[in-house]
Order: structure tokens, then C-alpha cells, then sequence
């Protein structure tokens, strides 16, 4: 099943997956295999979950080791599933597509599920966006995918068979995984730094300055001055200022800067303490040789315990490295037929999910190796 989705050329639907060469059974056999490929049985969950619990293993084990950068890279996103049409699918909702009629809104009906891929380094001769999906898991419509993708992030760090088990990990996301309740429970992980975008209209605040007279009464002050990023009279003067030049692969030279803010604090709540978690805030500007702004510019925070192990010019490159999930969205549902199947059954449907990423391991893996082959004469 895995080497039909695979080899995928030109197949529409997945019933056609049975009349390529590599699936020597019937069409009856592709459903069955869906079905069967993951313990689906409600009598026995905890036999599933340990059976995805060494699936994960054997797709982390062919994560290659990062040899120009210290720790390793990973990104989690969210992506929907559309079933517009089943009206008997069990705890189907609204979810986010966009819709190219301009005046329309954006939605659909279905299922949201959130991926979690490593990202592997590029090779100096290949600049091809690649990541290997570790995770894959259905977001309830009571959750979230912030709340699930944490509970992903620390499965993946807890599990000490895993590679990057007391290794330094960076996690690049967007703008949505840069609220609290997210950056509080990676704070808990020690060898994690979050590298997220935030939105412009944020407000942070500066560390409070040093109290000088220890016996003053009352609460210490928590907060300093406000860092409003949509205003600019509230900024101070930035930590840290990096600039380095980029060319486009048009042959377009580019001029990034970078400056930095350090031991900023943002709100928090009576659980969670953000004031205890300072974080570095960067904001990024790139220019053509005409000074001349290409894009708006990009804020970015970089939060963990381990985050002056990491500089911000390598922070904006691992973010930069984050739109490789975005590509794998892309193939697995133009190339893997990974919003195609069509079921009733809410397992089968989770099922087909971990296959296609499954598939797209398979073609990452054979890839490699191709590369590693001789070339021929």
C-alpha cells in the first residue's frame, strides 16, 4: 500500500492506488488496508497507542544528525482535512481554507489535524525543501491545535529513545503558537528554544530595573516599560544589531537586519507565570541595494532556557527552514491524495493520515539514498 502511494503519478482517487503495478491485490484490499494498518479496536487503546509510539521511533531513527548547526530543528503546523459532504462524520466543525472569491470567507466544514515534521539541514548543492513528519494527530473540536501540537512536542521530548533526547531543539512556528499558554508549557522542557513569529500589533514589556532599596514594601515590580510593536515611540534602544547580505536565487542581492531585544517579558496569568520566561524579541527588515524595504517587517521571539546558545542570525535562518512543512502540505495533498479519502469512519480517516506521512517518509528516505549512490558514467 505504502509503495503504491508512493510511485503516485497520476491517481485521482485512492481506489485507483489498486491498478498500479506495486499493489498486487485487489481494490477491495486497499480499504482493508487502510482499516488494518493501525490497531483501530476501541477495546485495546493501549496497544494503539504504544504501536504509534514506535512508529514515531522508526521515523525518528532516519533523522540524519545536524552537523552544521548544535541542535535540531523541528516545526509544528496545523492543516485541514475539507468534508463538506458527510453529514453522518462524527465531530466534523469549522475549519480554516482559503477560498480564492474575493468576499467569501475563508471556512469549510471537517477536520483539523496537526503535524509535527523535523526539519533536516540542506545540503550546500541542494537548496530542495524536505522535512520528515514525526506526528500526526486529529484535533478535537473541543482542543485546539496549539494544545494538541503541545502535547506532541512533549511526548516527543520525553521519549529517551528518541535522537534529540537531551539535545538542544529548536521548534519554528508561526504566529499562532506564539500565545502563552503554548510558550509557558515549552518553558518546562530544558533543552528547548522556541523560535516563533509574532503578530505587529503585540505589546511586551522591559525587565524591571534592579530594586535599589531592598526594605521597601509591597510585591517587587514585575514589569518594566512598555514595548509597544506598533508604535514606535515606545521602543528602546535594541541590545544587539546583526546585518548580512542574501541573494535570491534571480540573483537579487538583499540586505537583512536584524536587531534584537534582550530579556523582554510579556503577561501572563495566575498559572501561568510568563514573567519568570524572558525571551529575546527581534525584529526583521530586509532591503534592496536601494535601502528600499522588500517586505513589511517581521517580528520574531525566541524564548527557553537555553536561548543564549543561540544567536539571532541563526534564529531568523531556522525560521526561515519552517516553510518546509508548508511544502509537504502542498505534496501530500496534490501528489499523496492526502484530503481524498472519503469515509464515514473517523478512525479509517486518522489511519489514512499516518499513511500518507508514511509515504512521504518512504520518498524522503529513497531520495537519500539515491544521492548517496554513484553517479554513472
Amino acid at each position: 500500500m505504502l509503495d503504491a502511494l508512493a510511485a503516485n503519478t497520476g491517481v485521482s482517487s485512492v481506489a485507483e492506488l489498486s491498478l498500479s503495478p506495486l499493489f498486487s491485490r485487489t481494490y477491495n484490499s486497499v480499504y482493508k488496508a487502510i482499516k488494518e494498518s493501525f490497531d483501530t479496536s476501541n477495546t485495546d487503546r493501549k496497544k494503539r497507542r504504544k504501536l504509534l509510539k514506535n512508529l514515531t521511533r522508526t521515523v525518528a531513527s532516519v533523522v540524519p544528525k545536524p552537523n552544521k548547526r548544535p541542535f535540531y530543528l523541528i516545526a509544528p503546523d496545523t492543516t485541514p482535512h475539507p468534508r463538506p459532504y458527510s453529514r453522518t462524520m462524527p465531530e466534523v466543525g469549522y475549519i480554516y481554507q482559503p477560498n480564492t472569491v474575493a468576499g467569501n470567507k475563508p471556512i469549510n466544514i471537517g477536520h483539523n489535524y496537526s503535524i509535527v515534521c523535523a526539519l533536516p539541514e540542506k545540503n550546500g548543492s541542494d537548496s530542495s525543501s524536505w522535512s520528515i513528519p514525526l506526528s500526526g494527530e486529529r484535533v478535537p473540536i473541543e482542543s485546539s491545535g496549539v494544545r494538541v501540537a503541545s502535547k506532541q512536542i512533549k511526548t516527543l521530548m520525553s521519549d529517551e529513545s528518541l535522537p534529540w533526547y537531551g539535545e538542544l531543539t529548536v521548534v519554528v512556528a508561526d504566529s499562532t503558537y506564539s500565545q502563552r499558554s503554548f510558550l509557558f508549557e515549552q518553558c518546562k522542557h530544558k533543552n528547548l528554544v522556541v523560535v516563533a513569529r509574532v503578530r505587529s500589533n503585540r505589546i511586551f514589556y522591559q525587565s524591571p530595573p534592579i530594586q535599589q532599596e531592598a526594605s521597601k514594601r509591597g510585591c517587587p515590580k514585575k514589569f518594566g516599560e512598555r514595548f509597544n510593536l506598533a508604535d514606535e515611540s515606545t521602543w528602546h534602544p535594541s541590545n544587539e544589531t546583526v546585518e548580512t547580505k542574501h541573494t535570491t536565487r534571480s540573483g537579487r542581492q538583499l540586505t537583512v537586519t536584524i536587531q534584537a531585544w534582550h530579556q523582554m517579558l510579556m503577561r501572563g496569568t495566575k498559572t501561568e507565570l510568563m514573567y519568570r520566561h524572558p525571551f529575546t524579541l527581534m525584529r526583521v527588515s530586509v532591503a534592496d541595494d536601494t535601502d528600499k524595504l522588500v517586505w513589511k517587517p517581521m517580528w520574531l521571539i525566541m524564548m527557553g532556557e537555553r536561548l543564549s546558545e543561540i544567536s539571532p542570525l541563526v534564529a531568523y535562518q531556522s525560521y526561515r527552514e519552517r516553510f518546509g512543512i508548508e511544502h509537504f502540505f502542498r505534496f501530500g495533498k496534490q501528489r499523496l491524495l492526502m484530503t481524498q479519502f472519503q469515509t464515514p469512519e473517523l478512525e479509517h480517516e486518522e489511519n489514512w493520515i499516518r499513511l500518507v506521512l508514511l509515504a512521504y517518509v518512504q520518498l524522503w528516505a529513497a531520495r537519500e539514498l539515491a544521492t548517496q549512490l554513484p553517479k554513472p558514467l
